[in-house]
C-alpha cells in the first residue's frame, strides 16, 4: 500500500550527504516516518529504527528531542556515514515547518556605503529586528566606512583588548558591538566586512559552529572564483593555507532574529594594528605560530583583484545562488539607526560596559 506522505523535507550535511525525509500526520502526531537520501547507513535495519524512533513525535517536537529520540533507537553497533541524529533532526524540522532553509526565503542584498562605524554596528541591531518582527526579509549587507576604528565583542574589556593611548595617537575609536568575539580592527579600505540579517528559523538546531560555515559556504564559493581556497577553522576563522583572512561573529536575539557577520583583511596595516590591539600569547596559544603578525594574511597578498571587485564578486555569488534582488536602506532604518548610534552605541556607558 502507498502511503501518502504530507509533509516532505531536506537537508544536505555540511560536507555530508543529503538527508530527505516524508512524514504523516495525524491529530497533531506523527503517524508514519521514512527517512531517505544519499547517505550510508550500516546495518540496513537501522534505517527501520531511524523511522520508528520519529512515529508518535508532536508536531511541534524540538531539535533535541527529535535527535535524542534518534540516537536512543539504533541498535548496538549502528553506523551512521555522512550524516548523524542532529541532521534528522534537522530535515524532521523543515518538513514541520519550523525550520528553514535559503530556499523558503526571499533575499534582498544591500551594496556598500560609506556609513560611520557606530552607525554601521547600529544598524546591525536595527536590521536584525526588522527580520525578527517580519518588516524586512533576509538581507545581507556589506559596509563601507571612511573613519578608524577597533569594533570589539560583545563581552571583552576595553582595557584588556585596547591600548588606548596609541588608539588615540592614530585617531582610532573604540566601539562595542553587540555579537560576542574578537576585535576587528577597520581603517578605510582596510577590510571587507558584511552582515547577514536571518530568522532563526534558518539555523534552527544548529549550534553557532555548526552555523558559521552553513552561512558562509556562498563565501567560499566566491574567494574560490578569486582563486583563493578558504576554509572555515574552528570555531570562527576563515582561513587558507597561507593564514587567518577573517572572522566571524553572531548574535541570536530573542525575538528571532539572527545577526552572522564577517570581517575579513584586505590590506591591513598589521604593525599599527598591533600596536593598538592588546594580542597576548594566549590569544595565539592555540594557532600554531609566535606572533600575531604572522597569524593574518590579507586578501591582497593572495590575489590581485582589488578590494571593490572581491566585494562585486561576493555579491555576485550571493545573488546567483540565493535569486537575491537589490535593496537599500530606506530612510526610517537610517534615522532608527542613528538614534540608536546616539543613544546607545556611541556612549561611554555601552561602550565600556566591561571595562
Amino acid at each position: 500500500m502507498t502511503i501518502g506522505y504530507t509533509h516532505h523535507g531536506e537537508y544536505k550535511v555540511i560536507g555530508g550527504k543529503l538527508v530527505v525525509v516524508d512524514l504523516v500526520l495525524s491529530d497533531g502526531l506523527i503517524t508514519s516516518a521514512s527517512v531517505n537520501g544519499d547517505f550510508f547507513l550500516e546495518p540496513d535495519e537501522a534505517l527501520f529504527d531511524i523511522n520508528a524512533a520519529l512515529v508518535g513525535l508532536p508536531h511541534n517536537v524540538e531539535h533535541a528531542a527529535v535527535r535524542d529520540a534518534v540516537n536512543a533507537s539504533l541498535r548496538p553497533g549502528a553506523v551512521m556515514f555522512g550524516f548523524d541524529a542532529d541532521a534528522v533532526a534537522r530535515v524532521v524540522r523543515r518538513a514541520l515547518g519550523h525550520a528553514t532553509s535559503w530556499a523558503d526565503h526571499s533575499w534582498q542584498i544591500i551594496g556598500p556605503s560609506v556609513i560611520p562605524v557606530t552607525e554601521q554596528v547600529a544598524l546591525d541591531e536595527v536590521l536584525t529586528r526588522q527580520v525578527a518582527a517580519g518588516t524586512r526579509t533576509p538581507t545581507l549587507r556589506f559596509w563601507d566606512w571612511d573613519d578608524s576604528a577597533v569594533i570589539i565583542g560583545s563581552f571583552q574589556s576595553v582595557r584588556n583588548e585596547v591600548d588606548a593611548q596609541a588608539a588615540a595617537e592614530h585617531g582610532i575609536q573604540v566601539v562595542r558591538r553587540i555579537s560576542g568575539g574578537g576585535a576587528m580592527f577597520m581603517e578605510a579600505g582596510n577590510c571587507i566586512t558584511y552582515s547577514l540579517y536571518i530568522p532563526a528559523s534558518l539555523v534552527d538546531g544548529m549550534s553557532f559552529a555548526d552555523s558559521y560555515p552553513s552561512l558562509d559556504a556562498w563565501v567560499m564559493e566566491a574567494l574560490a572564483e578569486l582563486g583563493i581556497k578558504a576554509h572555515y577553522k574552528p570555531l570562527n576563522d576563515i582561513a587558507t593555507d597561507v593564514g587567518k583572512i577573517g572572522g566571524a561573529a553572531q548574535k541570536r536575539l530573542a525575538g528571532g532574529g539572527v545577526l552572522h557577520h564577517v570581517t575579513m583583511s584586505y590590506d591591513i596595516d598589521a604593525e599599527k594594528m598591533l600596536q593598538v590591539l592588546r594580542i597576548g600569547r594566549e590569544k595565539i596559544s592555540d594557532k600554531g605560530i609566535t606572533s600575531a603578525v604572522k597569524r593574518v594574511d590579507p586578501l591582497k597578498t593572495q590575489s590581485s583583484v582589488t578590494r571593490a571587485e572581491i566585494i562585486e564578486v561576493m555579491m555576485n555569488t550571493f545573488t546567483r545562488r540565493y535569486g537575491a534582488v537589490s535593496g537599500e536602506l530606506d530612510e526610517a532604518t537610517r534615522t532608527a539607526a542613528r538614534e540608536l548610534a546616539a543613544s546607545k552605541f556611541a556612549t561611554e556607558a555601552w561602550t565600556a560596559r566591561v571595562p
